[in-house]
């Protein structure tokens, strides 16, 4: 891979990559949303406050969107084509298990929806739409809003979200022993706020086929090691975890040490919306901050899109 190649925005938008970790209904640009919704939206800041100041703005800025009627199908559809327009081949990208229930879209309707939109904006594209799961519902609510979602045969994974020190990971055994006897793949939130450990916790506990963040794994070899043996990919977005203050530069991102430990990791957005980033200037910034050369990027980029 040329240096120059990876040295212009417009030509790493032309490379087919995966986003893998991807909040649909967040994942636009904060100007297109306003657009669709015809209101100001205000930046996101962040104040120390972890993930609860991410939830803050969601019920700020995003809930008065989301009363707008018909919404939906204008934020998935916009969803689909900030993929398009980044390059991406292959995206997975979550919607909460309960948006349906509690905007009143019946299950069969939102899976028409967003197949709809998907045939409509990104027929090319490989789509494996996921359920996220907050931590901040009971086990129980979580079961109900999931239980109609199996039978339709439409979503292929499941995601665990929000506080990771919200409720113990232990819980959600059920519901993951569950999907994965439906045949869905299984990931979830670990290590971005939390430690190794919990890391590893998270994909022994659930079973995961991949975490999403996991970044706090690069605090121990044993854990990394650990993850390399298993092939278990870590799905990580540069920009979220520099924004929530989680690494102090770029430069500084411990995606370097995971990759040179023989971690299998990934380039993502996580919310469009919020950090105002595509995967292709994702894997910019990495690439401006010397964390990967060429060659490595694009090593990662052709990986991404096997997994």
């Amino acid at each position: 891979m040329r240096n120059e190649e990876w040295c212009e925005l417009d030509r790493i938008r032309k490379l087919p990559k995966a986003d893998l970790h991807c909040h649909l209904l967040l994942g636009m640009r904060r100007d297109h949303l306003a657009r669709i919704s015809g209101r100001e939206i205000t930046p996101f800041s962040y104040s120390g406050d972890g993930i609860q100041d991410i939830n803050r703005w969601i019920r700020r800025e995003y809930f008065p969107v989301l009363s707008i009627p018909e919404i939906f199908p204008s934020l998935i559809r916009a969803g689909f084509r900030q993929a398009v327009n980044d390059g991406v081949t292959l995206l997975e990208a979550s919607i909460d298990v309960g948006f349906g229930h509690l905007n009143g879209i019946p299950p069969e309707k939102m899976v028409n929806l967003l197949k709809e939109a998907h045939r409509e904006i990104a027929p090319d594209l490989i789509f494996r739409p996921s359920l996220g799961f907050s931590r901040s519902r009971s086990v129980r609510q979580l079961l109900r809003f999931f239980e109609p979602y199996p039978d339709l045969n439409y979503f292929t994974a499941i995601d665990l979200y929000d506080d990771e020190q919200g409720q113990s990971i232990n819980k959600f055994r059920e519901i993951y022993r569950f999907a994965r006897s439906r045949g869905l793949r299984c990931t979830a939130h670990a290590g971005e706020f939390g430690s190794a450990e919990d890391v590893r916790k998270a994909v022994e506990v659930l079973g995961l086929d991949a975490v999403q963040h996991g970044i706090a794994a690069a605090a121990s070899e044993e854990v990394m090691g650990w993850l390399a043996d298993r092939g278990v990919p870590l799905n990580i977005c540069p920009t979220s975890n520099l924004v929530l203050q989680r690494v102090s530069s770029y430069a500084a991102h411990p995606v370097r040490i995971l990759f040179d430990h023989g971690v299998t990791v990934t380039i993502n957005t996580d919310d469009v919306a919020l950090f105002d980033q595509g995967v292709s200037e994702e894997y910019l910034n990495l690439y401006r901050a010397r964390v990967f050369s060429a060659d490595e990027l694009d090593e990662i980029r052709r990986n991404s899109l096997t997994i």
